[in-house]
């Protein structure tokens, strides 16, 4: 979707074949794109993949945090382990990425980072303990970071879907122990009556990368269905 607008966009990932995946269908309907492999929780990672792309672009407008991980258990049943790698990848590796961003953005003149959060950095849910930790997280830093940088016309916004119809979603759905009807379960929490969809999100991400949202920053958004309304 940013492709479309005209964006060179660089996918960052730890798999490459995604990443090459998505870089072939932007350059087929000719726009240009980059393959970066980088883990967000190793800073080295991080700060070579941001270099390589300011290398091959020469400049960095807007960065979307969207790595994600989830663990299903209350406080008392997560592990340490489990623990720290849902608060690695959902929080520090937001955290990690936007520092290794926020002075070539400055260099540009500003820009926009949008952090993928959750309605579950909003409101809680059982069995969700360190998720719900982290995305709260991530809106606390996106609040942050956004009346740090203002002055730097860096602009911070976060993102918070509910349920999309992503690979890790589905999957999640998928293992539950009637598939059928934990679908039908969520989506009666859902007050529009369906799943998210990549392109809502992407969406949202979009308008708080262009312009037309120049006067917003340190927001944390809903697209949820309406289910943090109910």
């Amino acid at each position: 979707m940013f492709a479309a607008e005209d964006a060179q966009v660089a996918v960052a990932g730890r798999r490459k074949e995604p990443l090459e995946a998505v870089v072939r269908e932007i350059q087929a309907a000719g726009g240009k794109a980059l393959a970066v492999t980088c883990d967000v929780v190793i800073r080295r990672e991080v700060e070579a993949a941001i270099s390589s792309v300011v290398q091959h672009f020469g400049r960095l407008d807007t960065v979307v945090n969207n790595a994600g991980a989830v663990v299903v258990a209350t406080a008392e049943e997560t592990s340490d382990e489990d623990w720290s790698r849902v608060l690695a990848i959902n929080l520090t590796g937001t955290f990690q990425v936007s520092r290794a961003a926020i002075p070539i953005l400055r260099k540009s003149g500003g820009g926009s980072i949008v952090n993928i959060g959750s309605y579950l950095g909003i409101v809680g849910r059982q069995s969700r303990a360190a998720y719900c930790a982290a995305k709260a997280g991530v809106g606390g830093l996106t609040r942050a970071m956004a009346l740090d940088h203002a002055k730097d016309k860096i602009r911070v916004n976060c993102v918070c879907p509910a349920i999309v119809e992503t690979e890790m979603s589905l999957l999640f759905l998928s293992k539950a122990a009637d598939p059928e009807a934990a679908r039908k379960q969520r989506l009666a929490e859902l007050p529009l009556g369906r799943f998210g969809k990549p392109e809502d999100v992407a969406l949202m991400a979009l308008y708080l990368a262009s312009d037309e949202s120049s006067w917003v920053t340190g927001t944390v958004f809903p697209i949820d269905g309406g289910q943090t309304a109910s």
